[in-house]
């Protein structure tokens, strides 16, 4: 079979990106086609920041045109070369800053790559496309190559995940992965070490629940909000390839208040599970959810009654958001956050404690996500169903999910909470010994992960 060409190795596109500081902070973009067959079709995923580009021809002739309402951009057959150019600074898009769509200070700017990359409007698996950064230090989900270039693939630029640029940098080293994170300006009372540490300690609490970071290479984005003492208020991930991290940091947090955050390692604690296609917000914040109290005390971070009083109060919470909807109507028809996240914990507990039960507490819902892990990154409904049944080595997923499903979506709490010795007390929870309490103690203890 002859060897591929010249023209089958070049990637269709190629992405040269300008960081621009004066007279405005923003990103100047160009597009080279530079494959034939290269695609023509183009789309701003989340449109609004750009609503022209110039297009320019083989013979090098310019014209602008306009992105449409939904931002498409189908560009003449001769097409060489497309140039646009994203301000960062949402004072010159005409908006208020935006956690996707962009928001930073001075020299250091947070934006979601589906805001500012203009990508192809089809992606097929064979596209192949190279990228560049020029001007300043960027943080993508993605690794560069030793000349500093990007090699991506067509779900890279559909995925693109968040991008910082400029801020400071600082690596969290775990065995066997790091953490890349960029520090996105100025906070009042916490240093670079210190932050690094806090996302340090949130990365090595999600070894209590899987055996090796998920992960070889992760990054996060730590952006300040200014006169927020809350030390992080919000974060998210995006599922990049890798997936990528951001969070909101308090500017004004003081630093013993981070021992207390459970938002960091939350959004790491989704790394631990696969990206469910479809999505299933349930499923996979009910995951992280309950997981995120768990792991804080098998980590030492918070002792077991904490963590149930941490469970009580959500479940509490969730109650109040969705009455007595039954849990099929809540992740049909949706929900409150509170309802969704703290629904789908219970079920994630439920199926804990239920796989412990049928195992003689020697595996449990760790051990799912083990088993997912060795399929790949996503995953289904009915392979995370497929993959709890043959943990339990019996059939338990889909009988479990029925009795949780035609009910009011908390009815099981109390029966639950009373088989596993969990009641309220005066200090918040009190831990009595049960039918269940040896399955409840292994569950905040790390050394019965049931893996």
């Amino acid at each position: 079979m002859p060897s591929p060409g010249p023209e089958e190795d070049a990637p269709a596109l190629s992405y040269r990106v300008i960081y621009v500081r004066e007279p405005e902070h923003a990103l100047d973009v160009e597009i080279t086609r530079v494959r034939e067959d290269a695609p023509r079709d183009f789309l701003f995923t989340q449109p609004g920041g750009v609503d022209r580009v110039r297009v320019f021809g083989q013979e090098g002739s310019g014209q602008e045109q306009t992105v449409s309402m939904g931002g498409r951009v189908l560009v003449p057959s001769d097409t060489r070369l497309l140039s646009y150019r994203y301000p960062l600074d949402a004072r010159l898009r005409g908006e208020r800053p935006d956690f996707f769509t962009g928001m930073g200070e001075g020299d250091a700017w947070h934006v979601a790559g589906r805001a500012w990359l203009l990508r192809p409007r089809r992606v097929t698996p064979s596209l192949r496309a190279e990228l560049v950064v020029e001007g300043v230090d960027a943080l993508p989900p993605w690794a560069p190559d030793a000349r500093g270039v990007y090699t991506l693939e067509g779900g890279d630029l559909v995925d693109s995940g968040f991008h910082g640029f400029g801020g400071r940098r600082c690596t969290v080293r775990l065995p066997g992965a790091v953490v890349e994170v960029a520090v996105l300006g100025r906070l009042s009372r916490m240093d670079d070490a210190a932050l690094c540490a806090w996302i340090h300690q949130a990365a090595r609490e999600v070894l209590t629940v899987r055996r090796t970071f998920p992960y070889p290479r992760i990054t996060v984005r730590l952006v300040p909000v200014p006169a927020r003492e809350q030390p992080a208020p919000f974060g998210m991930v995006l599922w990049s390839s890798p997936p990528s991290i951001s969070l909101l940091v308090g500017q004004e947090a003081a630093p013993a208040s981070f021992a207390g955050d459970w938002v960091a390692v939350h959004e790491l604690l989704h790394l631990a599970h696969p990206a469910f296609v479809p999505r299933l917000p349930w499923l996979s914040e009910g995951l992280a959810t309950y997981y995120t109290e768990l792991a804080r005390a098998r980590s030492g971070r918070q002792t077991p009654v904490q963590a149930w009083t941490e469970l009580l109060a959500g479940f509490a919470r969730g109650r109040a958001a969705v009455g007595s909807r039954t849990m099929e109507d809540v992740i049909t028809r949706g929900a409150s956050f509170q309802g969704t996240y703290w629904t789908g914990a219970l079920f994630a507990l439920h199926l804990d404690v239920e796989l412990r039960r049928v195992t003689g507490n020697t595996r449990g819902l760790d051990a799912v996500l083990e088993r997912l892990a060795g399929s790949g990154s996503t995953a289904t409904f009915d392979s995370f169903g497929a993959a709890v049944d043959a943990v339990a080595g019996q059939p338990l997923f889909q009988a479990l999910l029925a009795r949780h499903l035609s009910r009011p979506a908390f009815a099981g709490l109390e029966p639950l909470l009373e088989a596993l010795g969990v009641a309220p007390g005066a200090d918040g929870v009190e831990l009595a010994t049960a039918r269940d309490s040896l399955l409840r103690d292994a569950l905040t203890s790390p050394d019965g992960r049931g893996l």
